[in-house]
């Protein structure tokens, strides 16, 4: 995400930004653009730059906000994300790091790279998670979102059944695998590169799981082919990927595609951010979602 200083936030969002206690001196605001669920600026005071957040509860997909601070501060003292100076309110404050945004492309290039940083992420986390746990699992996160559709009456509701039947098929596909703690939210935008080292943001979704989710989210989400996925196992589980990996993670990354898709749909009924098309991308997701169902469906069935 990049700053626009030729878009200034409106008096209000300037005045609740300003009223935060941590300025120093005059400061200068520009909207972050990129996010598809929260509103986030670029504040600079006489001492440094900052990201400002806006993001309240969303019960509806599972994000707290107590929580999310919670993780983004364990993140930053194992040395994986920036560091937060504020939360509370629906506001979160962290350092602006000025890194280069990854895209799929760059995900793509530096796969082996990006293994080890999720693998770290994995296994380091648990240090330095504090409190209740949560989990993330993502067929329990389609259920869910199944019965929220469906209670507020989406144009989709009528496909709910058959989303139900993949999400079930995929499940059934799993490898057991060890509880880590993982980012669920791995797309190409929430992994910064400073130039010397990479880092991780927005940790909404942030939770007890195992490591195929963010592992099919990252191949998911960046388009890998198959031979790029395997790549990515490989360097992940430092061994060739056997038969069984790699079902679970074609499988995996159909499931990742349902989520994101009924994510949107859900979106679609309970938010609005400044320029995104829910119902497109929607869309976007049920399309790939298709291809990689083919895929898995020709390869492993």
């Amino acid at each position: 995400m990049t700053p626009d200083d030729n878009l200034s936030p409106d008096s209000s969002v300037a005045q609740r930004i300003a009223a935060l206690p941590l300025w120093q001196g005059e400061i200068k605001i520009a909207l972050l653009k990129g996010g598809i669920s929260n509103e986030s600026y670029v504040v600079e005071d006489a001492r440094r730059r900052y990201v400002v957040r806006f993001g309240k509860d969303y019960p509806f997909h599972h994000v707290f906000r107590n929580r999310e601070a919670m993780t983004a501060e364990a993140a930053h003292r194992a040395g994986f994300a920036p560091e937060l100076f504020h939360a509370g309110d629906g506001v979160m404050v962290t350092a602006f790091l000025g890194a280069k945004t990854y895209d799929a492309a760059d995900l793509r290039a530096n796969i082996p790279r990006i293994a080890q940083l999720i693998r770290q992420f994995h296994l380091e986390m648990p240090e330095h998670i504090q409190g209740p746990g949560f989990m993330f699992w993502v067929f329990h996160v389609i259920r869910d979102y199944a019965r929220t559709l469906q209670a507020g009456k989406s144009r989709m509701a009528p496909h709910l059944a058959n989303y139900l039947a993949v999400a079930a098929e995929m499940e059934a596909a799993q490898k057991p695998l060890p509880i880590i703690f993982s980012h669920n939210d791995l797309l190409p935008a929430n992994i910064l590169d400073d130039g010397s080292r990479l880092w991780l943001i927005d940790f909404e979704y942030a939770g007890f799981s195992t490591a195929m989710f963010d592992l099919a989210g990252l191949a998911s989400n960046a388009g890998f082919n198959q031979q790029e996925s395997e790549a990515l196992l490989e360097a992940y589980f430092q061994a060739p990927a056997d038969a069984a990996l790699k079902r679970a993670h074609a499988a995996m990354q159909c499931a990742s595609l349902l989520r994101e898709a009924m994510w949107s749909m859900v979106s679609e009924l309970y938010l609005s951010a400044p320029g995104v098309d829910y119902v497109a991308y929607t869309t976007d997701n049920l399309q790939r979602l298709e291809q990689a169902l083919d895929h898995y469906r020709t390869t492993y069935t």
